[in-house]
């Protein structure tokens, strides 16, 4: 893949950039605890962080353990309403997978920032089966949702990037 195929990065304010950066502090807990390098956290409009998770597949052994999943549950969890969900911020420490993307349309999330998009991503995966993912972009499925989905990304790519130097094998 030519780097200028890349998607260019996002510069965020200071109160996304923060979050983002609380995400990726999960990511890093995640490689810490033996699963894969991803982490997440869901704002509500009012700034209150409602949901703080990492991926935890190696763990558990449940394969829909990605960080953004364990945080729509940890909403559910909560028993919030789809139209508080409507104002809330997901903000991932990588691009969203398909699945998770699915997850977060279902919950009725209508923000989404993300670290390290899937093209970037796939550098450090390779190109073993059990590494590989559905190429298609969160956005894709952001935009055959019902609702309005807001996605911003990629941002802070160094310290998106930083989790996942060395955690894919080869």
């Amino acid at each position: 893949m030519s780097p200028l195929s890349l998607s260019s990065e996002i510069e965020l304010d200071e109160r996304d950039g923060r979050y983002l950066r609380k995400a990726i502090v999960w990511s890093h807990a995640a490689r810490r605890r033996g699963n894969r390098p991803f982490g997440a956290i869901v704002v509500s409009a009012a700034g209150e962080v409602l949901a703080e998770t990492y991926c935890n597949t190696a763990e558990t052994g449940d394969v829909t353990g990605h960080a953004e999943t364990n945080a729509v549950r940890a909403l559910g969890e909560r028993g919030l309403s789809r139209e508080e969900l409507a104002g809330a911020t997901l903000y991932s420490s990588a691009e969203p997978c398909v699945m998770c993307a699915g997850a977060i349309f279902w919950s009725n999330i209508g923000r989404v920032v993300f670290g390290i998009d899937a093209e970037r991503l796939r550098m450090f995966r390779g190109e073993r089966p059990e590494q590989r993912d559905a190429e298609l972009s969160c956005r894709d499925v952001f935009q055959a949702s019902s609702h309005p989905i807001e996605c911003i990304g990629p941002a802070l790519l160094d310290e998106a990037i930083a989790a996942h130097v060395g955690a894919w094998k080869d």
